[in-house]
């Protein structure tokens, strides 16, 4: 099957938005597990952007960029949680957040961080989160953490802030 000139152009023509999948990994206490980038300021989850090129999904992605980052090759759980984040400077960002479970205690040592991309890893009480976090990403987990609590679906977020 050929695709149309017009169809090419109009493809071509609308706007591009970005993806990016990480996974939320807590311990037997309920902390999270974050990582800290050389590359930007604040703390992150593992994960990073979908490269969609390839045809690699989400829950793909996610999966990918743990192993990559912390060297731990998990299957993701459910979805917790998409933002639709605007940029300054970039497209918008459609975030997806993934449910990585409780790590155990060998879990937790076996984790070895990508030295290209990160300097050091901690776990972090729900309190403390915010200082670590920045922008949309703390609003994220945040969310993602009560859909944990609660039992409830995926938490629909804008910037952050949930909508739905």
């Amino acid at each position: 099957m050929t695709t149309s000139p017009d169809y090419a152009a109009y493809i071509a023509s609308l706007p591009r938005v970005l993806a990016g999948a990480a996974v939320l990994f807590r311990d037997g206490v309920g902390r999270v597990l974050l990582v800290e980038p050389n590359y930007r300021e604040g703390w992150v989850l593992p994960g990073g952007t979908v490269e969609s090129d390839d045809g690699e999904t989400p829950r793909q992605g996610a999966r990918r960029e743990t192993a990559e980052e912390i060297g731990l090759d998990r299957e993701p759980g459910r979805l917790l949680a998409v933002d639709w984040v605007q940029g300054a400077g970039r497209p918008p960002v459609v975030a997806y957040l993934y449910d990585g479970g409780v790590l155990s205690e060998g879990e937790l040592k076996a984790i070895r961080l990508q030295e290209e991309e990160l300097l050091s890893w901690r776990l972090v009480p729900r309190a403390e989160l915010s200082g670590y976090l920045l922008g949309a990403l703390g609003g994220r987990v945040l969310a993602a953490l009560d859909v944990l609590a609660d039992g409830s679906g995926t938490a629909e977020l804008e910037n952050g802030r949930r909508v739905h």
